[in-house]
């Protein structure tokens, strides 16, 4: 039995965070219905000119797709029948849209009590910048993580959609504790997941070091503490150290760069000194990679018992043997668009990781069957069709 199997979990949401909250939760089992507006569904999908991009894919896999004008009185009664049988409802839209379209929580809650409706938006249900847009970057620099990782000399973006990815997580656990709370009261919840905040509390150490000392870290701060670097090797390739706090890494990595001189250097000679002067550490390392490729590196480092990586691209990610052990990456198939790679749930239940990898649907490819499952007729579905509803 998987985790969550009998639960329905019906996505109103577009691009990232919806999606993959919706898709975490049909990796513990759920039945994820996600519905599409049918003029080219989730915006996602156009990335690529068959409206099957892999950024779409790769958020949406085991769900079902239907197609609903939900902008329509009829296509919004459909949801509202379909939200009658169902669990869950996500969405993450701005505040307002749903409750105009008569398929927000008052609406939804008072036909289905033990449903639990999980609004994803920018700011929350309220406040000065409640209605305001807001996407991933948005969040990033209002929340503060990116005055913790843009490079205050070359301020470029970088990176993935931390925001997003942050709220998603947030969301299942906020769906997950909903669900356990509702086997003993019996009663859905609503439960609101402003973006903005999910970033700030992603955020706990440089909040912590703020209250504690009124000042803002900068975004070398936690790399100082913990003593993190990044070397380039003769070979060009990048290699990453973390000494942290324990004595023994510092000094084994001592021993495998053979500078343990180093050991009695007043700017080094403490754990507090070094990250004093981080930035003269790093200038001190750095020109002794370069002597060496990464391969000489690696195997120095690892028979000191160092803390390091190579810094992988994702095509050194799916080659590294211990990824592959893991069995971290599975293949999805569809029956029209054939079979793909995807990252398979990195969550183990009893030392499984996955129960059957299901690619993410076309769009609207299973409206005819869900909503037959929940009573409309044939000629209701035809004239819907018909009239661009479904």
């Amino acid at each position: 039995m998987r985790v969550l199997d009998g639960i329905r979990v019906i996505e109103c949401c577009n691009f990232v965070s919806g999606p993959w909250a919706a898709q975490m939760l049909a990796e513990f089992g759920a039945e994820v219905i996600k519905v599409e507006n049918p003029r080219g569904g989730d915006p996602f999908r156009s990335h690529t000119p068959d409206n099957y991009s892999p950024v779409f894919c790769a958020h949406n896999r085991h769900k079902k797709s239907i197609t609903i004008d939900v902008g329509t009185p009829a296509g919004s009664q459909v949801l509202r029948r379909l939200a009658q049988g169902a669990d869950v409802v996500i969405e993450n839209f701005r505040p307002g849209v749903m409750d105009k379209l008569g398929v927000g929580w008052r609406q939804l809650s008072e036909e289905n009590p033990r449903l639990i409706y999980c609004a994803i938006s920018g700011f929350g249900p309220s406040g000065p910048y409640s209605t305001r847009p807001a996407y991933d970057t948005v969040i990033q620099a209002m929340g503060g993580l990116l005055n913790q990782t843009l490079p205050p000399l070359d301020p470029q973006i970088t990176g993935p959609n931390f925001a997003d990815s942050v709220a998603s997580l947030y969301a299942v656990q906020g769906v997950l504790g909903a669900l356990y709370q509702r086997e003993k009261t019996g009663k859905g919840v609503r439960i609101d997941i402003p973006m903005i905040d999910t970033m700030i509390s992603f955020l706990t150490h440089p909040a912590t070091i703020y209250f504690a000392s009124g000042k803002t870290p900068d975004p070398y701060f936690r790399a100082a503490r913990s003593q993190c670097f990044v070397f380039r090797c003769a070979d060009d390739r990048m290699i990453s150290i973390h000494l942290s706090s324990p004595q023994k890494f510092w000094e084994a990595l001592l021993r495998a760069i053979g500078r343990p001189e180093l050991a009695e250097d007043e700017r080094f000679g403490t754990s507090y000194k070094r990250v004093e002067n981080f930035h003269e550490l790093d200038r001190v390392l750095s020109p002794g990679f370069l002597k060496h490729s990464m391969d000489v590196w690696e195997e120095r480092l690892r028979e000191h018992d160092v803390p390091y990586a190579p810094v992988n691209d994702f095509e050194a990610i799916t080659k590294d043997p211990h990824v592959q052990y893991q069995g971290t990456f599975t293949e999805v198939r569809h029956p029209e668009k054939g079979v793909a790679k995807s990252i398979a749930r990195p969550i183990l239940i009893d030392g499984e990781r996955e129960f059957g990898a299901a690619a993410a649907p076309t769009l609207g490819e299973h409206t005819d069957e869900v909503l037959t499952e929940i009573g409309c007729s044939a000629s209701e579905i035809a004239g819907w069709r018909s009239a661009g509803i479904v």
